[in-house]
C-alpha cells in the first residue's frame, strides 16, 4: 500500500548538538502528541526561524510546525531517522501511563499553527495539512488513528490546553471529530500501489499492482499493451502491429565509445574493397549518418555484417 502525498513535508533542521535538537535517535516510535503553539497569529515559518535563532537557550522543541502554507519539520521525523525533540515534560507520567513510554523518546510532536485574534493564518487549510500529516505519521509508523494520538493538554492537563482547548476549539473542533478527521483521511490516502498499465491501442484501460494480474487482464482483450507506470517501457503486447515487429526493428541506444567505434569502422571499411573489387561499405555517410541519430537498428547492423563477410569470400 502507498500514502497519497497531498503535501511537500519541507526539512528546515535546527542546528544539531544545541539544547532544543540534541540529536539524540529515538528508540522507536509509537504514539503520537498533537499541539499547537498557543502563539496566536504565528507560522510555521516563523516558529521554526525563532526555534533556530534560540537553539541553545532552552530544552524546548517540536519535530513538525503546520500553517496553512507550510509542514516544515525542523527535527527529522519522516524524513531521515527520526530524532527526539522536548515536547512533553519528562515528569508528567500520563505517557507513561497510556503507552508505556516516555513523550520525547517514544512519539512525534506535532504543532499546529493558527489564528483567532492575530495573523492571517487561514485555519480550515492548516487543519487540513495537520490532519494529513498526522494521518501520514500513523501511516509510516505504522500508528493506530484511533487509539495512539493523545493531545498535549491531555498528558500535562494542569499546564496545557493545546490543542483540544485552545486551537481546535477555538476552530470548533471536538477531538472526537479531530480522531474522526484523521480516520478519514488515512483512509482516503491509503492506496493499492500501481506499477503496470493495461492499453488497448492508445487509450488506458486500467492499472494493477503486479504483472501477473496485469497480463491476466490484458490477454483477455484484441491490440492489448503493457506498460511498466515506473519508467515507461511497453512490456508485453498482442496487437498485431508488436507481432510484426521485433526488437530487430527497434532503434539502438549506443554508448558514446559505440558510436565512435562503429564510424571509425564504417569510414575505414569504405576504403577497402572486397574480393569482388567492391567496397566493404556503401554508402558510408548514410549509415553513420543513422549511428549519430540513433536510429540504426539491429537489423541493419546485421545487414552490414552480412554484407563485409559476403565481400570478402565471395568474388
Amino acid at each position: 500500500m502507498a500514502f497519497k502525498m497531498k503535501y511537500e513535508i519541507v526539512q528546515k533542521l535546527l542546528p544539531n548538538k544545541t539544547k532544543r535538537r540534541s540529536g539524540n535517535l529515538m528508540p522507536r516510535v509509537t504514539f503520537i502528541v498533537a499541539h499547537d503553539t498557543g502563539n496566536d497569529g504565528s507560522t510555521a515559518a516563523g516558529n521554526v526561524s525563532y526555534y533556530t535563532n534560540s537553539a541553545n537557550d532552552i530544552s524546548a522543541s517540536a519535530h513538525t510546525f503546520i500553517d496553512h502554507k507550510q509542514i516544515i519539520e525542523c527535527i527529522p521525523a519522516t524524513i531521515g531517522k527520526p530524532e527526539k525533540a522536548w515536547h512533553v515534560l519528562y515528569n508528567v507520567p500520563t505517557d507513561n501511563a497510556l503507552f508505556g513510554a516516555d513523550a520525547n523518546d517514544a512519539a512525534i510532536g506535532v504543532e499546529l499553527c493558527y489564528s483567532w485574534q492575530k495573523g492571517s493564518i487561514d485555519n480550515a487549510e492548516s487543519y487540513k495539512r495537520y490532519i494529513w500529516y498526522i494521518a501520514y505519521l500513523c501511516y509510516k509508523f505504522n500508528i493506530s488513528p484511533t487509539k495512539n494520538i493523545v493531545g498535549h493538554n491531555e498528558l500535562d492537563p494542569t499546564r496545557k490546553t493545546d490543542p483540544f482547548k485552545n486551537a481546535l476549539k477555538i476552530m470548533g473542533i471536538s477531538k472526537a471529530q479531530f480522531l474522526s478527521d484523521v480516520v478519514k483521511e488515512y483512509a482516503s490516502c491509503t492506496v493499492e500501489e500501481l506499477f503496470y498499465s493495461v492499453y488497448q491501442g492508445n487509450k488506458k484501460l486500467k492499472d494493477f499492482p503486479d504483472y501477473v494480474t496485469a497480463f491476466t487482464y490484458a490477454q483477455q482483450l484484441e491490440n492489448a499493451n503493457i506498460r511498466k507506470i515506473s519508467d515507461g517501457s511497453w512490456v508485453w503486447s498482442n496487437s498485431k502491429k508488436a507481432k510484426e515487429e521485433s526488437e530487430d526493428d527497434s532503434p539502438m541506444k549506443l554508448e558514446a565509445w559505440q558510436k565512435a567505434l562503429f564510424v571509425n569502422g564504417l569510414n575505414a571499411m569504405s576504403k577497402l574493397n572486397g574480393l569482388d573489387g567492391s567496397p566493404l561499405i556503401n554508402s558510408p555517410a548514410d549509415w553513420i549518418k543513422k549511428v549519430e541519430s540513433e536510429t540504426l537498428t539491429a537489423g541493419e547492423l546485421a545487414t552490414i555484417n552480412f554484407a563485409i563477410i559476403t565481400r570478402q569470400v565471395i568474388k
